[in-house]
């Protein structure tokens, strides 16, 4: 009895210790991660201040995002590599720093170009530090407690959007725009001083050959793209810049598809595409992030622009939707379980694109509270579509490339928001000018705003509804062995969205 309390006792102090031991390089990783999901969030309430700071329209500084997602997706896919080569603590020190002096360059920024330029740097350090903090913390926790340590990172994912947009109301209300690229250099300071201490070194690799041709080519492609779906949107499709972006857009991806599919270690693994279980899963989280995150922009500007509403009242309103998304994200968890993705992702994006219409029909008069209860169907609709939707695809990946689908699905992700973003802005940018341009010289521009938006809102409420047809056709994968479930599910919590 006397020995297997002594036993007990002797166990309890090295879970104590293991836990202790732990929290430290836990905390580094969530500070950093933390502060750059933070700054994904903090743009969107910043976009009618920067218009009228800069003496720009929104075309031009939607690029703050597009620019930022597109420079988040091209560093993705090498997270893997750079940790091989230059090991996981140094490259997640640097990745930090890097972000943080791209925030300093934001905040001083003195045209739209050099803001634009600045966010691409945020981006290039940014990128990496959630793929790498997420791996660095799975490699750290002991297998059976992986799951709930796993689930402290989840404290960034669902706090960050929550407190971004009120966080970033308050400074620009209060303080100013600069301060919320400036708040990044303490946090950093802190991410950097406990990173530097406490991450454990880890041991390089031999690294693959690097695929050079598919990192020239990738952000060429995506930029170009994106660039002409912008003017396309704003201006017409068969103007020059809309025509030219288009078409180098498509040559640099189709050589990139080309070039991935012959490369021995391609920068994204595109074979992964000949699951059409894969293809289905993964093109229905297109067309989600899609209809959400294109969309998501302009609530803010709806709120600032067209109902004078203070940035801080606009990050107020839109914490419901964070809220409603915490709530269905672990309730989506817990039911795909037991019932899959296919019955998950029809009610989610049912109840998205439920609230994206109820959206499109908002006047200037549209009370508060109905605006809210859209805002926080939509973040319920979320919550329960992504994270199943997510994992599906990792389940529908062929078992000998499951460890090359998040990098994949990860930068895909970015690279459709970024479109998003370009192809709505651009979209409400026509929309708006041509009912002003049919209200005649007596009509009123909030009018012709509001429509616009209606518009906007309506075309992503038909993505989601789209979304809600493909939805019918996943199927479930079939299972493999009890060992491929193990690694799925441990590579399912290194998602984005989990």
């Amino acid at each position: 009895m006397e020995h297997t309390k002594q036993a007990a006792s002797s166990a309890a102090e090295t879970d104590s210790f293991s836990l202790k031991a732990i929290l430290p390089p836990l905390l580094a990783i969530i500070v950093g991660m933390i502060m750059v999901i933070l700054d994904s969030t903090v743009v969107n309430v910043a976009i009618p201040n920067l218009t009228d700071y800069f003496n720009a329209d929104l075309k031009t500084i939607q690029w703050t995002i597009t620019g930022y997602t597109l420079a988040l997706s091209a560093v993705i896919p090498l997270a893997g590599w750079m940790t091989d080569r230059f090991g996981s603590k140094r490259i997640f020190v640097w990745t930090v720093v890097m972000f943080v002096i791209g925030s300093v360059l934001c905040s001083i920024a003195q045209t739209p170009l050099q803001l634009i330029i600045y966010r691409v740097i945020q981006g290039l350090g940014g990128g990496m530090v959630a793929p790498i903090g997420m791996a660095m913390v799975f490699r750290l926790a002991p297998p059976e407690r992986r799951g709930s340590i796993m689930g402290m990172l989840g404290i960034p994912m669902l706090l960050a959007p929550a407190l971004g947009p009120i966080l970033s109301g308050w400074l620009i209300e209060y303080v100013s725009w600069h301060w919320i690229f400036l708040i990044n250099l303490p946090i950093g300071i802190v991410a950097v001083i406990l990173g530097a201490k406490y991450l454990p070194n880890t041991e390089r690799h031999e690294t693959p050959h690097l695929d050079l041709l598919g990192i020239i080519l990738a952000p060429i492609g995506f930029s170009m793209l994106a660039y002409g779906v912008n003017e396309g949107g704003g201006t017409g499709w068969s103007t020059t810049p809309a025509i030219t972006g288009l078409t180098v857009g498509a040559a640099a991806l189709l050589l990139f598809i080309i070039v991935e599919l012959r490369q021995k270690n391609p920068l994204l693994e595109l074979r992964v595409f000949g699951s059409s279980d894969f293809t289905r899963g993964i093109f229905l989280s297109w067309v989600t992030q899609a209809a959400l995150f294109g969309s998501m922009l302009f609530v803010p500007l709806y709120l600032q622009n067209v109902r004078a509403f203070t940035p801080l009242e606009t990050g107020l309103i839109l914490l419901p939707q964070a809220l409603a998304s915490a709530i269905g994200m672990p309730l989506g968890g817990r039911l795909f379980d037991k019932i899959g993705a296919r019955p998950l992702a029809f009610v989610g994006l049912s109840i998205i694109s439920t609230a994206l219409f109820l959206l499109s029909k908002i006047t200037i008069e549209t009370s508060l509270p109905s605006i809210m209860v859209c805002l926080g169907l939509m973040g319920l609709g979320m919550g329960l579509t992504m994270m199943p939707v997510n994992t599906h695809v990792l389940n529908a990946a062929p078992r000998h490339l499951v460890g090359r689908v998040t990098p994949l699905t990860t930068a895909a992700q970015q690279v459709v928001v970024s479109f998003a973003v370009a192809g709505m802005t651009g979209y409400l940018t026509t929309q708006v000018n041509e009912h002003m341009a049919a209200a005649g010289k007596g009509g009123n521009p909030l009018v012709a705003a509001v429509m616009g938006f209606d518009d906007v809102f309506f075309l992503s409420a038909c993505i989601a509804a789209a979304g809600v047809v493909i939805s019918l056709i996943l199927r479930k994968p079939k299972t493999g062995s009890s060992n491929e479930g193990e690694v799925q599910q441990e590579d399912a919590a290194l998602l984005p969205g989990h």
